[in-house]
């Protein structure tokens, strides 16, 4: 018999550093990075030094203090291998207009952005479970490598308005311009403005 509450949202819940909010049917911007891309220690002093401020606050100066760390390229950086980065990006396209509507992504060397709604009754703990569970198995292969390969938790931001919609896509698409990994956002083959 199948496992209902996994498939139900289960608004918001914490799965480590990070509170989630799985809202259902609604558009989410997701982060997730690899296991040596962002060091637990590091995450630990953030949070003690944001613990005074507000819980949304903290929430955003930990995703802007993530985003610049990650951009920065720590890590051994596995997804800037080929063949790495063209797995991970079919595993995310191959449940769009399944389990999720897939707007936009980045497959960046340590970390990987994408909007998408999930749909058809699956909840975003569920859509993510799999996704990183199925490419930490498959790039494990690829690398011939064992062990943990992303990062347990992940960042996930509800999509607020159209105008917050639009900001996030762009970010996405332009997340290997500002990283300097090329000059223009349709020219990174492991996004959605390569695709478009």
């Amino acid at each position: 018999m199948e496992d209902l509450p996994d498939k139900q949202p289960r608004g918001w819940h914490g799965r480590g550093y990070l509170p989630h909010f799985d809202g259902g049917e609604m558009y989410q911007f997701i982060t997730f990075h690899l296991a040596d891309a962002l060091p637990l220690k590091v995450i630990e002093r953030w949070k003690r030094e944001l613990e005074r401020e507000k819980d949304e606050t903290k929430i955003l100066e930990l995703h802007r203090r993530t985003e610049k760390y990650l951009d920065q390229g720590y890590g051994q950086c596995h997804l800037k291998t080929a063949e790495v980065a063209a797995q991970v990006q079919a595993s995310l396209l191959y449940f769009h207009a399944v389990r999720y509507k897939l707007i936009g992504w980045v497959v960046m060397p340590n970390h990987v952005h994408f909007l998408l709604k999930p749909i058809n009754g699956h909840s975003l703990s569920e859509i993510m479970q799999t996704l990183k569970s199925f490419t930490a198995h498959e790039v494990n292969k690829i690398l011939r490598r064992r062990g943990q390969f992303w990062q347990k938790d992940y960042f996930d931001r509800y999509i607020r308005n159209h105008e917050h919609y639009l900001k996030t896509l762009d970010y996405i698409e332009n997340n290997s311009v500002k990283a300097k990994l090329c000059e223009k956002r349709g020219d990174w083959k492991y996004s959605s403005a390569h695709h478009q």
